[in-house]
């Protein structure tokens, strides 16, 4: 088998495919996976791979890259067969990918994870200097800037997906794989990072890039390939075809792309909060300051801002997972500042967290477990302290359906197992099922596929009109836009802006989010900050 990554030319020239699969079929206990799929790269070129979640783009990949080996089908480089065993294989065949959960090691700085596997050693020792010049050079070459330096944990996201995209050129690798790349980036990131894939397709390497994006497939991808439900349905051109062609071909039917919703009719104030502050854990100043805002009944309120200022931790003292450090917070009248997570859950607050797998559910918990996690104890589920599996079993039934959540074996399913949107979707569904006055939804569709997103915003909106009060984060403007019938700014963990979303636009919004801009307590009354 020639692994040798640059193929003899015979080959090369007698296929049009860098990358070439044929008729890959991938199964798992209770699920077809991938169904007989062909996906053909050419050279030089970006490919977006386009479904929905759980459609089996991870796993086609996954396959590519060595992770999986498929039941059937065939894959071939340059026109010549070849197995793909493991990632080693990959590397040596010139893929490489990053993962849509980055694989980096935490404590190690930026260097040590980019040449970690691939280190140049001289008798034994480790050749640090030239690593560190041949990572550099990459890293002017490609406007990929980075501290070699820093230590992974303390670096953004968008900085570690840095060191990602760097860890495949440094093993110099022409073919390479995106997986959800822009799930977890602010939208300034990601418009740099559209500039980098340029970059590299300019240069000859040939990109494959999953995505459920529409905007994004259609800035930088030159054909895109879409799979439903583990079947290959086509490929297009993307300069050939619009938005809505590419969300019907993925969903199987007409998908709404904007938000139909009528005006909001607030009543009774649900939330208050009064100059909170919250102290930072890395540094002694205040990470929230003198937050004051009011949620009604009925009504929608966003806060809108670039990522890290300050939207996390207030979240987290708002839901109880952090100590407040001064101020006051008030839930349908009660005085909440001080109460427990259950406590909160109680008097009617639901949340649906900005990180699923750290405070949305329990990975290693069933699906069923995971639907009941705040409400095990209540009568209904439990008799003189044993669980009712009976009970349990049917309430999990009922939401799965309700809310299209897929898995291989049901409710039974081990949640760690099912796709990223589908745990979105199991935490979504339970609690938006209890009895709440208050729903908190950060980045409630952040890697969400089309059609998903469709039904969560009219879940929302939903909600809105039974007369709950909503408080919504996002990061995607769009759906801050769309959604919201108030928008709250935060900068530097101040408020410094309210609007209507129908008296603004983006532009706007970006001034403020960005500090350019602050509107002083009477809202007229504006200044620039500089």
């Amino acid at each position: 088998m020639n692994h040798n990554p640059h193929m003899n030319t015979t080959a090369a020239e007698g296929s049009p495919y860098v990358i070439e699969m044929r008729g890959i079929t991938k199964e798992f206990p209770g699920i077809k996976a991938n169904d007989n799929i062909t996906l053909q790269l050419k050279r030089g070129e970006i490919h977006a791979l386009l479904g929905e979640n759980g459609a089996g783009k991870s796993t086609l990949m996954s396959v590519l890259f060595g992770l999986y080996q498929p039941d059937e089908g065939q894959i071939f480089r340059d026109g010549v067969p070849v197995k793909i065993n493991d990632p080693n294989d990959a590397t040596a065949l010139g893929i490489g990918m990053v993962h849509q959960h980055f694989k980096l090691v935490e404590c190690f700085s930026v260097l040590d994870n980019i040449i970690l596997g691939a280190e140049t050693t001289k008798l034994g020792f480790l050749q640090k200097k030239e690593a560190r010049r041949k990572v550099l050079d990459l890293s002017e070459k490609y406007g990929l800037h980075i501290d070699p330096d820093a230590i992974v944990e303390d670096i953004t996201v968008g900085m570690q997906q840095r060191t990602e995209i760097l860890k495949m050129l440094y093993r110099d690798n022409d073919i390479l794989i995106f997986d959800e790349p822009t799930a977890v980036l602010t939208p300034q990131e990601i418009e740099e990072l559209m500039e980098i894939m340029k970059g590299l397709a300019a240069e000859g390497k040939s990109i494959l890039f999953i995505t459920h994006k529409l905007a994004e497939i259609m800035a930088v991808a030159d054909r895109c390939t879409v799979l439903r439900k583990g079947k290959y349905i086509g490929t297009v051109n993307t300069a050939d075809t619009t938005k809505q062609e590419l969300s019907d071909m993925m969903v199987g039917r007409h998908v709404q792309l904007v938000v139909e919703k009528d005006e909001a009719v607030p009543g009774d104030v649900v939330l208050s909060v009064r100059n909170l502050r919250v102290k930072s854990k890395l540094q002694k100043k205040d990470v929230v300051r003198r937050v004051s805002f009011d949620v009604h009944a009925g009504e929608i309120v966003c806060i809108a801002g670039i990522d890290g200022n300050g939207q996390s931790e207030f979240i987290h003292a708002l839901t109880g997972l952090e100590p407040v450090g001064a101020g006051k917070i008030v839930l349908g009248g009660k005085d909440i500042t001080n109460a427990s997570v259950r406590n909160r859950s109680f008097m009617g607050l639901s949340h649906i967290p900005e990180d699923r797998h750290k405070h949305g559910l329990i990975l290693d918990y069933s699906l069923e477990q995971n639907m009941v996690l705040q409400r095990y104890f209540e009568p209904e589920f439990q008799n003189h302290g044993f669980i009712r599996f009976n009970e349990v079993r049917e309430y999990a039934d009922n939401l799965i359906e309700k809310y299209d959540v897929r898995s291989g074996q049901g409710a039974a399913t081990t949640v760690r197992s099912m796709s990223g949107g589908n745990q979105q979707k199991a935490i979504i569904a339970r609690e938006l099922s209890r009895d709440h006055k208050l729903l908190v939804a950060v980045q409630p569709t952040r890697g969400l596929d089309v059609g998903a997103i469709e039904f969560i915003h009219k879940e929302i909106i939903k909600e809105r009109n039974a007369g709950r009060a909503i408080l919504l984060v996002s990061l995607e403007l769009d759906e801050v836009m769309t959604l919201s019938d108030r928008i709250l700014v935060m900068f530097e963990g101040e408020i410094v802006g309210e609007f209507d979303p129908k008296k603004t636009d983006v532009q706007t919004l970006g001034m403020y989010m960005a500090g350019a801009k602050r509107q002083n307590s009477s809202k007229e009354e504006m200044t620039d900050a500089e």
